[in-house]
């Protein structure tokens, strides 16, 4: 698979994950629906943060470092 495709699948997963989970904080909180779409960046932000213990240490991928295009360059 071309590193394109690769960070491409990662981020769009990603996304959907952070969507996902910020509709299921919504339902199981009760919160306002109109809350999610503040709660995505704050979720993405989160993975960022995460991503520097997981992934490359200068990325906010969480790919390892075989796989993240960034380490090609």
């Amino acid at each position: 698979m071309s590193p394109y495709l690769i960070d491409l699948s990662e981020r769009v997963g990603a996304t959907a994950a952070e969507a996902g989970l910020a509709l299921a904080i919504t339902e199981l909180s009760s919160l306002p629906m109109w809350w999610a779409p503040l709660l995505i960046p704050a979720l993405a932000a989160a993975k960022g943060g995460l991503a520097g213990f997981l992934g490359r240490k200068d990325t906010a991928a969480m790919l390892p470092a075989r796989t993240d295009p960034a380490s090609r360059l």
